[in-house]
């Protein structure tokens, strides 16, 4: 097929537009699956906000020696679309009891913590927990226990007053007197624990009866929840 010289120019021009515009396309800046910018899942722990349950926020150092100011991102909440903050360590009190439901032993077996947003406003908790065993008064220096994470994390708006827990369900300590592990392992005893939330810091926490007893240096926990687990 013959086409005239008018033609030509504009098919040779058109050839030339869209070379420039190949060219550009490749050019540094484009957007490319993997780029950077993708975040870990993992949660990373941070300073330890409270004593023994039930008392006021101090600072130390966490499961893993990080630290963290507790101001995380912040989260729609209602119609009205209002931002709601993360929980601040310092907004938080929490507590630990051993769970009704646990594994037969005579360990720990399974302990709730609770949170309660001891601050005048809505915060918002998020996330599985980390865990580390420690001595009491000294959340620094502290034993990171190996986690396993059951269920999938969404935000949990937390009003003044009101409370958010996790469950850990650890390996059950078996026998009588100091127990024995079934793995084989030496049963190990922990005054408190450090509990860490992302964004939120890490809490120390007590046992209100009893210390923490499990094997393996392994627990099993839930993502943050507004209903109170068993």
């Amino acid at each position: 097929m013959q086409y005239g010289n008018g033609i030509r120019k504009a098919a040779m021009a058109m050839a030339v537009v869209s070379a420039a515009l190949s060219v550009t396309a490749c050019q540094p800046g484009g957007s490319e699956p993997g780029a950077a910018g993708s975040q870990s899942g993992a949660p990373s722990a941070a300073a330890p906000s409270s004593k023994a349950p039930g008392s006021t926020a101090s600072k130390a150092s966490g499961a893993g020696g990080s630290t963290s100011s507790g101001a995380g991102a912040s989260h729609a909440s209602g119609s009205s679309g209002k931002r709601v903050k993360t929980c601040a360590a310092t907004s938080l009190r929490t507590a630990a009891y051993q769970a009704a439901d646990r594994p037969e032993g005579t360990g720990t077996g399974a302990a709730v913590i609770e949170f309660t947003n001891i601050s005048g406003s809505p915060c918002v908790l998020e996330g599985h927990p980390s865990v580390a065993g420690a001595a009491n008064g000294a959340p620094q220096h502290n034993a990171p226990l190996s986690v396993t994470r059951t269920g999938s994390a969404s935000p949990v708006r937390v009003a003044p007053g009101g409370k958010a827990w996790v469950k850990l369900t650890f390996v059950q300590v078996q026998g009588e007197a100091d127990g024995y592990c079934k793995s084989g392992s030496k049963p190990v005893v922990y005054p408190t624990l450090v509990v860490g939330l992302p964004g939120s810091g890490a809490h120390q926490v007590a046992l209100q009866d009893g210390v923490f007893a499990e094997c393996d240096n392994k627990v099993t926990v839930t993502a943050v929840s507004a209903v109170k687990p068993s």
